[in-house]
């Protein structure tokens, strides 16, 4: 975690400081995998440390991501206009944050290496699960879950604008979408208390799925709700689907493989969202193929709940 975070530091400070493209895009490559590395890592350690309050603590930590993300966007931008240094200050001001989280966590493994408790033995290697239908599974949920999220923070603005709505009421409907997210992380969490977490899962993606149909049907009707839903319901499932490889696994280095494993293939499915939506508006003229194409992604991540049941832990 701390070599993820240094190069996470490193990384924003060769952004800030670059003086050519190239610098810039590897700067910007090394902050992608810093936080990959650190993402993956993190479940481990929730493992370890929380074992019988994995959902509550996942919650915590979506959304401490969530308020991260929505902090750092809405203030990036004001910092850059209103200081001599532009973009480069406003970009690398946040590796404060990162000095702070390499502090925290310097002090964490101090105390893990008292402990003895840091990490499993290096044999206990564990290989990836791809052979595993229930890893498929997980990292298929997380896929279009996350595909939803990132086609809805790409386009909701351009959908809302569309429909005839002013730039300030747009960006009001996003705004809303980004407190219902932070929202919905903590209270799933806090709820879903069983290891077999397909009934919260389900309701999550109900929830979603109910916004979509309400956004396709009637998308003027009540955007504030239909974009809360969706949100709220994506949240939901995010906070889950982040601790469904932790349910499924014994130990933190199979959980650390499990994790890799996850988000590796939901991130690239997800990744598909806003380039799908973009696709299908340029070619059909409108957003409303589109929007009835995500709520057969939001109908597949309900089904696909049923299939999320936890194996048995493995008995000592």
């Amino acid at each position: 975690m701390l070599l993820a975070l240094s190069l996470l530091l490193a990384s924003i400070a060769l952004r800030a400081f670059a003086q050519n493209v190239p610098s810039l895009m590897l700067g910007t490559a090394g902050v992608g995998a810093g936080i990959a590395i650190a993402g993956t890592l993190i479940g481990g350690f929730i493992k370890a440390e929380f074992p019988s309050r994995l959902a509550v603590v996942m919650g915590v930590y979506a959304t401490a991501l969530a308020v991260g993300s929505v902090g750092a966007a809405a203030l990036t931008g004001p910092l850059a206009g209103n200081h001599a240094g532009g973009w480069r200050f406003a970009t690398g001001v946040w590796s404060l944050l990162g000095v702070g989280a390499f502090l925290i966590w310097s002090m964490v493994g101090v105390r893990a290496a008292k402990l003895n408790t840091s990490v499993d033995p290096p044999a206990d290697s564990a290989p990836l699960p791809l052979n595993k239908g229930i890893a498929w599974a997980i990292a298929v949920f997380f896929g279009v879950n996350n595909l939803l999220f990132y086609a809805f923070l790409a386009w909701t603005v351009s959908i809302y604008r569309e429909l005839g709505y002013s730039d300030v009421k747009a960006g009001l409907i996003l705004a809303t979408f980004a407190v219902a997210s932070l929202l919905g992380n903590p209270v799933f969490g806090t709820l879903s208390r069983s290891r077999d977490r397909r009934g919260w899962l389900a309701v999550a993606s109900v929830l979603c799925c109910a916004g979509l149909v309400g956004l396709a049907m009637a998308p003027q009707y009540a955007p504030y709700l239909w974009v809360s839903l969706i949100a709220f319901g994506q949240a939901g499932g995010f906070t889950l689907g982040m601790t469904l490889p932790l349910d499924n696994t014994d130990t933190v280095h199979e959980t650390d493989v499990w994790n890799a494993f996850t988000l590796t293939f939901g991130y690239l499915i997800a990744a598909t969202g806003p380039i799908l939506v973009g696709i299908l508006r340029d070619r059909t003229g409108s957003f409303r193929v589109p929007i009835l194409s995500l709520v057969v992604v939001g109908v597949f991540m309900l089904l696909l709940t049923v299939a999320l049941r936890p194996r048995m832990p493995a008995r000592t």
